[in-house]
């Protein structure tokens, strides 16, 4: 998959569901990983929960669903208004 690129506004305004820029990441991608997440109810989650894997596949084969860890298409990083680097799920995978 070719990632898709979001770019941001460089005055810091925000897009899309208030998606801030992070200015260690003026662009954020749409990427496959692996989330820790005990409830899958939540569409973002913070940086330390999120594991980047370079393919959908990869993404699937990590995936411990017994664990509450799910594959999912994720949107980021980006700065949340509290500063913290976090992914927004685009779509859960499993």
């Amino acid at each position: 998959m070719t990632p898709h690129r979001y770019v941001l506004l460089t005055n810091g305004q925000h897009i899309m569901r208030g998606i801030y820029l992070d200015p260690d990441a003026p662009v954020i991608n749409e990427q496959y990983a692996v989330v820790y997440a005990p409830r899958r109810s939540r569409d973002r989650f913070p940086e330390s929960s999120v594991e980047i894997m370079d393919s959908e596949i990869t993404a699937r084969e990590h995936a411990e669903p017994e664990n509450k860890k799910f594959a999912a298409r994720v949107l980021g990083p980006s700065r949340s208004s509290e500063g913290l680097r976090i992914y927004y799920v685009v779509e859960w995978l499993t």
